[in-house]
């Protein structure tokens, strides 16, 4: 290893490399003027483009209140919009596929959150703060031979 001698704090200060700059996010649209991003929760898949409008949002070709019929999944869905303070700003197109409504809920919130990161990178501080550019990692524990289910045994009996 080649040593260095240094008399001074200046020589140490001048010997230190820069820091590395933080990595720049830039804006990713498509030639409709559109940003698009896969979230995921559970076994759902959700492809959500962004694009500015009146706040329509169209899940699989129907409207938000008939897909998603209870109000608090709506309200998981728009968590993104309300956290960056955008409501009623972007109009959404939403594909998703697999799971139960709840998993989809939250896939389309995944995703959501990382489409609007990608229309306005200054909105990611804000997104990743409140944890909706984070994938829940978290899925059903498979069932394991001789048991009812992933851990529940059958009912024992000593007769």
């Amino acid at each position: 290893m080649a040593e260095t001698t240094l008399s001074s704090l200046s020589d140490l200060q001048s010997s230190v490399a820069p820091a590395p700059e933080a990595p720049r996010y830039v804006q990713k649209l498509d030639k409709q003027g559109r940003a698009y991003a896969t979230g995921k929760r559970k076994n759902a898949v959700a492809r959500v483009w962004v694009k500015p409008g009146a706040g329509k949002i169209t899940v699989n070709g129907r409207d938000i209140e008939a897909y998603f019929a209870r109000p608090v999944l709506r309200m998981i869905l728009a968590q993104p919009l309300v956290v960056a303070k955008r409501t009623g700003q972007y109009d959404l197109v939403v594909s998703v596929a697999g799971g139960g409504l709840s998993g989809q809920a939250g896939a389309v919130r995944h995703g959501l959150a990382k489409a609007l990161t990608n229309y306005e990178p200054e909105l990611r501080p804000a997104l990743k703060k409140e944890g909706f550019l984070t994938r829940d990692s978290r899925v059903v524990e498979r069932k394991k031979y001789g048991k009812r289910k992933a851990r529940r045994s059958f009912q024992f009996s000593k007769r």
